[in-house]
């Protein structure tokens, strides 16, 4: 079986500032790659997988799944709620930040997620 990679420190530097900004929202290792967390629930995790490639999973709302489901790579669907995305130097780095904003918004308690302001708002 093949080694899942450790995640590079650019990608990482490429998150942080999005996912660091959210009250209360904290970075921690996870059982592979790092993951970012408030009140006990999983933000976002970002890993490497067994074929080298670089993932980051979020949470998005039931409607929105559905289209990430049709768009197909570099989204994938893990089930429930959490989708993710393939990430490499292409990645829209504004547009991951809108999806992990609005993940945060749906796993922060609401007297958090009301002090952030949405894409689009």
């Amino acid at each position: 079986m093949a080694r899942r990679p450790d995640v590079p420190p650019a990608l990482l530097e490429r998150l942080r500032p999005v996912l660091t900004a959210f009250p209360e929202c904290a970075e921690e290792d996870a059982w592979t790659g790092v993951r970012w967390r408030v009140a006990g629930r999983t933000v976002a995790h970002v890993f490497g997988g067994e074929d080298q490639l670089f993932r980051v999973t979020f949470r998005a709302e039931p409607d929105e799944v559905m289209a990430f489901r049709h768009l197909g790579a570099p989204y994938f669907v893990v089930g429930g709620n959490a989708v993710g995305m393939v990430l490499d130097d292409a990645t829209d780095v504004e547009e991951l930040a809108e999806l992990l904003t609005d993940s945060y918004c749906l796993q922060a308690p609401e007297r958090l997620a009301a002090r952030v302001v949405r894409p689009g708002e």
